[in-house]
């Protein structure tokens, strides 16, 4: 959007008499009717006291908080306007010789309230570090150029002290007066107007007190009178814009001032000036000169950096949108003023078969089918910016089947309003509908939404978006099994499998639904690929004549027979050893992974047939597919049970609904307890009581695991900090996952929990199940050895007293070992096994603990093995803290 310029206002009366006055006293001076000084004097005054009536106006009012602080910077400029006209009218009456000292005093106070009043104006606070670090190289650039001007201009001989201090301190005022000023004049044009207006001001000072320092003639005082005058009246004027909120010109980027040729143009002009009138340098003036080389280095090294990053996120930003364009499915057309083609995207050689270096350059009447490309010629060379011009009544749209015909009455190509909304969501933008020519010959039935951006001086071109919609005309076209089939395989659609279920009743049959993993969904528009087309054929080949085969959607097909259960079965089975045969693709040959769930057709609904085969198709996968899986109603129970656990599950941490129970373990002399284990518990309010078992594999394929541990480990921390309080030195034991032990984050995580609740390493047991170990049995060992180095003890947990085990013992770095007291097989004794996994215990230094005791002959059974420690239903149960805090109650002391 472009921001119109303001109306620039005639100057007011005020100010041209101003203007005027001023004139004519300057010119009354030259012909010695009035004393230059007086004049001087009169015309300075006279322009402050006029632009400080205007400044105070400005500071009448209330206003919203933004405007305080503009209100703030009028009374200032206001002050500032009055001392400088209140310095240059005491001129005439200080002494000749003091002159130059009061107006340099004047010149120090009004530099410091019109710095303050110009710090108080928009355009100062909003810039960056990166911008405000720009604009100091450049003050200090065009500072050193003035100084050095300033240093090697003046007069030869001895230097005025006060002529010293006004050139060290006005260069580096102007230079940021300047500076701020080019900067801001296009964003903030009212606050630039005030920084070259109290340049003027101040320079015009700095004139008189030169001038006035050197005696110079009195005619030389003139030529601070248009700085004076001019510079008071442009403040307020800039200072009224921005009260006003200081309209901004039309946007458009600002012309760059010469940030380096300024400074270095200055100096020149400086030296060379002083080498033609006074000659060689003095080194300090040397010492100057060579100080204005650093800062436009500097800045020179600050534009490539910039000219650098911008180009980098240029570049950054045209790949991004290059590869939006690329990988997009509409074809985009770049066309220029005589409709030839200038570039396509991508798509134009993915979809359509159009290669770049074939297209670009021919007209865009090629590309069209001949019936197609007057109308859409005509609508395009039309007048630019008329979006909404409608074809002549010969134009032709694309009608159902494969020719063109003129579209009645006035009718044409382009479908404005309601009776077309663009892809694009534009419903104002046009739309073209035309056959358009593909690499091979063909013809694709295209719609095109068209951009023209001739008027737009970076594109003068006509883009057009062009979208293949040749598969949503397809159904059109009035074939009779259009809605029956699927276009890509032949096979029936998921409308036919329910219309032949429907039509079947209560016949006798089965429905398997198969799961094909390898097929890509996304390829449908592509047409068929060879994995798709093999994968049709061979489902065709392995059923039945009077079998229905159908695909459902990009991975799933359906197959309806009139086979019994046990004949369906086997065809399923035929069609899995059939699909699961490797399949040459271009790319070598493809694996696919088949789940197929196989329901009996029985007095249900067609809906109900799809849902039953569904579930059982769904269990093969979760169970690895390359299966077959039957349909039961116990199988649809633990589906929806399953289901009801993945929906509850996450968060149960959050909602408070996890718990503990602890189960202590017993020392099997004198039934005393020495540690207990903390058992995880789910109460759900909806689903009741969870037990581990249950839900932890959910949690594993949720990847919740890490999370339940965590508030596990937490949890018994802090209720063995609780129990340690009274004195009892117990152990406790908390069951840890493979995938938690496996975790890189556990030991530093143990620590830092055992530190948190101040519980000695010692006491803490982690558990982990000898079935869980699994294959990766170094990384274990490794992890194990780390937690036996902060002193946390480690447990093997349902060990089963096998060879295997027994061999793999020696190489385990852990503190307990969890044995059941009875066999795997139920017809082995379990004594033998007992005593001599008891006996490599004491050898290798690992606590034995007897689990699952559950009757008193279990637990004399392990007390004659020699097992020190026992735990079961026969010792104790489970329960939750209170209850064991009670049970503890009944043992003074507890042995560890």
């Amino acid at each position: 959007m472009t921001v119109a310029r303001p109306l620039r206002r005639p100057p007011s009366a005020p100010v041209v008499l101003t203007l005027l006055v001023a004139f004519l006293l300057v010119a009354a001076a030259l012909v010695d009717a009035v004393a230059p000084l007086a004049a001087t004097t009169m015309a300075g005054a006279g322009g402050c006291a006029v632009a400080a009536a205007r400044l105070l106006r400005l500071t009448a009012g209330d206003g919203p908080d933004r405007r305080v602080r503009r209100r703030r910077a009028a009374v200032l400029l206001t002050v500032a306007a009055a001392v400088v006209g209140t310095t240059v009218a005491v001129l005439p009456l200080a002494p000749a010789f003091h002159r130059a000292e009061v107006a340099a005093v004047g010149l120090g106070a009004a530099t410091l309230v019109y710095a303050l009043g110009l710090l108080l104006l928009p355009g100062h606070s909003r810039l960056t570090p990166r911008a405000r670090w720009r604009r100091g190289v450049d003050i200090v650039g065009l500072g050193t150029a003035l100084l050095f001007a300033g240093w090697v201009l003046v007069p030869p001989g001895p230097v005025p002290p006060v002529v010293r201090v006004v050139t060290v301190v006005g260069a580096g005022v102007l230079a940021g007066l300047l500076v701020g000023a080019l900067a801001g004049h296009r964003h903030y044009p009212g606050t630039a107007r005030c920084r070259l207006g109290v340049a003027a001001v101040l320079l015009g000072l700095a004139d008189l007190v030169v001038l006035l320092a050197y005696r110079a003639p009195a005619v030389a005082l003139l030529t601070a009178v248009p700085l004076l005058v001019g510079g008071a009246l442009l403040t307020a004027a800039g200072m009224t814009r921005a009260a006003a909120g200081d309209p901004a010109v039309p946007t458009r980027p600002s012309p760059a001032w010469p940030r380096v040729t300024a400074p270095a143009a200055v100096a020149t002009v400086a030296a060379a000036g002083h080498l033609a009138f006074v000659g060689g340098f003095t080194p300090t003036a040397v010492l100057l000169g060579l100080a204005v080389i650093p800062p436009l280095v500097a800045r020179e090294f600050i534009s490539i950096t910039d000219q650098r990053r911008w180009a980098g996120r240029l570049a950054a930003r045209e790949a991004y949108f290059r590869t939006l364009v690329a990988g997009g499915r509409d074809l985009v057309l770049v066309l220029d003023d005589e409709l030839r083609v200038r570039w396509l995207s991508a798509a134009g050689e993915r979809w359509f078969g159009l290669r770049q270096e074939a297209v670009c350059g021919r007209p865009l009447a090629d590309l069209l089918h001949p019936d197609d490309a007057p109308g859409v010629l005509t609508r395009l060379a039309g007048r630019p910016g008329n979006a909404a011009a409608p074809l002549p009544g010969d134009a032709v749209a694309l009608l159902p089947g494969d020719a063109a015909a003129p579209l009645p009455g006035d009718a044409a190509a382009l479908l404005p309003g309601d009776a077309a909304v663009p892809p694009s969501g534009d419903p104002a933008a046009p739309l073209l509908v035309a056959r358009m020519r593909t690499g091979d010959g063909g013809w694709r039935e295209t719609e095109s939404t068209v951009s023209d951006q001739r008027t737009v001086p970076e594109v003068a071109a006509v883009v057009l978006h062009v979208r293949d919609v040749g598969d949503r005309r397809r159904p059109e076209r009035g074939r009779p099994r259009g809605a029956a089939t699927d276009p890509l395989t032949g096979l029936s659609t998921r409308r036919e499998l329910l219309r032949v279920l429907d039509e079947r009743g209560g016949t006798p049959g089965a429905l398997l639904l198969l799961d094909v993993h390898g097929l890509g969904p996304a390829r449908d528009a592509a047409g068929p690929d060879p994995l798709l087309a093999a994968t049709a054929r061979r489902l065709r080949d392995v059923v039945g004549p009077r079998d229905l085969v159908a695909r459902l959607s990009g991975e799933e097909f359906a197959v309806v027979t009139d086979a019994g259960p046990v004949p369906a079965y086997a065809l399923g089975e035929r069609l899995l050893a059939a699909l699961t045969e490797p399949c040459p693709v271009p790319t070598g040959m493809a694996r696919l992974r088949v789940g197929v769930g196989l329901t009996e057709l029985a007095a249900t609904s067609p809906q109900d047939a799809v849902r039953q085969a569904d579930l059982a198709r769904r269990r093969a996968v979760q169970l690895g597919r390359n299966r077959v899986e039957w349909y039961d109603a116990c199988l649809e129970e633990e589906l929806v049970r399953r289901l009801d656990l993945e929906r509850e599950l996450p968060g149960a941490a959050d909602r408070g609904e996890l718990d503990l129970v602890y189960q202590p373990v017993l020392a099997l002399a004198d039934r005393r307890p020495a540690g207990i284990e903390a058992l995880l518990r789910w109460r759900s309010p909806v689903l009741g009581t969870v037990l581990p078992a249950e839900f932890l594999p959910v949690a594993e394929d949720l990847g919740l695991l890490g999370e339940l541990g965590r508030w596990v480990l937490d949890r018994a921390c802090r209720q063995l900090a609780d129990w340690s309080v009274g004195g009892r030195e117990l152990w406790l034991a908390v069951n840890v996952t493979l995938a938690e032990l496996l975790a890189p984050d556990l030991v530093p995580r143990v620590a830092a929990v055992l530190a948190g609740h101040g519980v000695p390493a010692e006491r803490l047991v982690l558990e982990i199940a000898e079935s869980r170990l699994g294959a990766d049995l170094p990384t274990v060992v490794a992890r194990l050895a780390g937690l036996r180095s902060l002193g946390v003890r480690t447990a093997l947990d349902s060990f089963r007293a096998e060879h295997a085990s027994l061999a793999q013992l020696r190489r385990l770095p852990i503190d307990l070992l969890k044995v059941q007291p009875r066999p795997v097989d139920p017809d082995e004794d379990a004594r033998p096994l007992i005593d001599v996994v008891v006996g490599l215990g004491e050898r290798l230094g690992v606590t034995v603990v007897m689990a699952e005791l559950e009757s008193e002959p279990d637990v004399a059974r392990a007390t004659r093995a020699g097992c020190r420690y026992g735990q079961g239903f026969a010792l104790a149960r489970p329960a939750t803290a209170e209850r064991v805090e009670a049970y503890f109650a009944e043992f003074p002391t507890t042995s560890r």
